[in-house]
């Protein structure tokens, strides 16, 4: 007995200072999971909004109660007939909400890329990271805001929060949120949410984009997924990672914890491309969350390795409202090595006849500069001056001057080689046997 009681003594001792000396990640753990809500909470009532000529956060109010049903009683519905309204069917041509985002020394490459894919129906938001430096990030915003088509346009904002963003940390997530909510807040006219990095280009115009999306159902989410198995769901969902960006003013790599966590049961994970394009609808209900499904995977990727791959996918597909308006594509053409390193090759002027015709209306990753940007803008955009033309741009063309310093109307297109390509494309995607693929476990 006095043994037993020993060894148990001497167990409890070792089992008491393992645990102790694992309690070294707890205080980050605890700072990030309070400062990841207060990021959500600011993204959800869009606190950072720099938009030129806007007045402050103005709040609106939510009836809590009817008089016709005790249904109107719950804020829930009122949220989601809110969204519903918004789904109807609309007879005009699809607008689309850009965020472009980037770090330090891409400046010059996110106006390339804002110029290449502007559009006067669209919206347009930019983020420079915080490890930009405070000079490049006024830069920009003085950039835009001297823009004379931006300023009588009034649809390029600059997120006035630099929020330090992590590569593969829930900070990309946070970020993309919050920029989708200062979207929504400031525009109720857009369709479809695109993200893309200075390192993406367009390979279409936006009057092809916007053609061909005109007959499409605004309901449709382009992402791409697949449910994580095998060796994924022991390297990527049960390690637990902190990201010393939700509390560090300075970027620092992802902090793995020795704790290790056991697979979720009331949802399945899934994974995919980081690049995606959301309707309206859907990231509206990760806004909203009314039935508290968004946050509750928005939590559980806070220390989750590469969540920006995995948060949307997630939630769409463990949403029975949004799982068969999932199409799993990025609409990007993106080149791997055999076997897949962790970063795409860089594309190059011989990877143009793979980029044209893979039909994708985006291509990445490019190198800044690259000569392969300049044979795009000229054979595929037609781009001479800022913007890629369309049909909007109704200016002189004589003597070199810019078609686009005069706007005609903007719900009038001019496809061209692009829409058709596009137009194929999207056929194949939304056909029964490629449709068949949504959200398989």
């Amino acid at each position: 007995m006095k043994d037993q009681l020993g060894n148990g003594r001497k167990f409890g001792n070792y089992h008491y200072g393992r645990i102790f000396n694992d309690r070294r990640w707890i205080i980050p753990f605890l700072a990030s999971l309070l400062v990841w809500i207060t990021l959500f909470m600011a993204a959800v009532f869009g606190m950072y909004s720099s938009s030129f000529g806007r007045d402050p956060l103005q709040f609106d109010i939510i009836s809590f109660a009817r008089s016709s049903d005790s249904s109107g009683y719950f804020v829930e519905s009122d949220l989601k007939i809110s969204v519903d309204d918004n789904r109807s069917s609309k007879k005009e041509a699809p607008r689309f909400a850009y965020l472009i985002s980037g770090t330090k020394g891409d400046s010059q490459r996110m106006m390339r890329t804002l110029q290449a894919v502007y559009h006067p129906r669209n919206q347009y938001i930019l983020h420079m990271d915080l490890e930009a430096p405070p000079r490049e990030r006024l830069d920009l915003t003085m950039s835009i805001k001297n823009d004379l088509t931006f300023q009588e346009v009034g649809n390029v904002r600059v997120m006035a929060q630099s929020n330090l963003v992590t590569y593969k940390g829930p900070t990309m997530i946070a970020t993309t949120l919050q920029a989708i909510a200062i979207l929504l807040r400031e525009s109720a006219n857009w369709d479809w949410f695109i993200n893309l990095s200075p390192s993406d280009y367009p390979l279409v115009t936006q009057d092809d984009m916007l053609h061909v999306f005109t007959n499409i159902s605004r309901n449709l989410n382009f992402i791409e997924h697949t449910q994580i198995s095998g060796w994924k769901l022991n390297h990527r969902a049960k390690p637990i990672i902190v990201d010393p960006g939700l509390y560090m003013s300075k970027k620092s790599d992802l902090t793995w914890t020795s704790q290790r966590r056991s697979l979720p049961t009331t949802f399945k994970l899934f994974t995919g491309s980081a690049w995606v394009i959301l309707s309206r609808s859907f990231v509206e209900y990760c806004i909203w969350g009314w039935d508290n499904l968004p946050r509750t995977v928005l939590m559980y990727y806070t220390n989750f390795v590469s969540s920006p791959e995995g948060y949307f996918h997630t939630v769409i597909c463990n949403n029975e409202e949004f799982r068969n308006t999932a199409i799993s594509h990025d609409l990007h053409y993106i080149a791997w090595d055999s076997p897949p390193k962790q970063h795409p090759k860089s594309l190059t002027i011989k990877d143009f006849s793979d980029m044209v015709n893979s039909s994708a209306p985006f291509a990445r990753k490019f190198a800044k500069d690259d000569s392969a940007l300049d044979r795009i803008d000229k054979e595929l955009l037609q781009r001479v001056n800022r913007f890629a033309p369309g049909a909007w741009c109704i200016g002189n063309t004589t003597d070199g001057q810019d078609p686009c310093s005069l706007r005609g109307d903007d719900s009038v297109f001019r496809p061209g080689p692009g829409a058709r390509r596009l137009q194929e494309l999207t056929e194949k995607l939304l056909s029964e046997g490629y449709r068949s693929k949504t959200c398989k476990t």
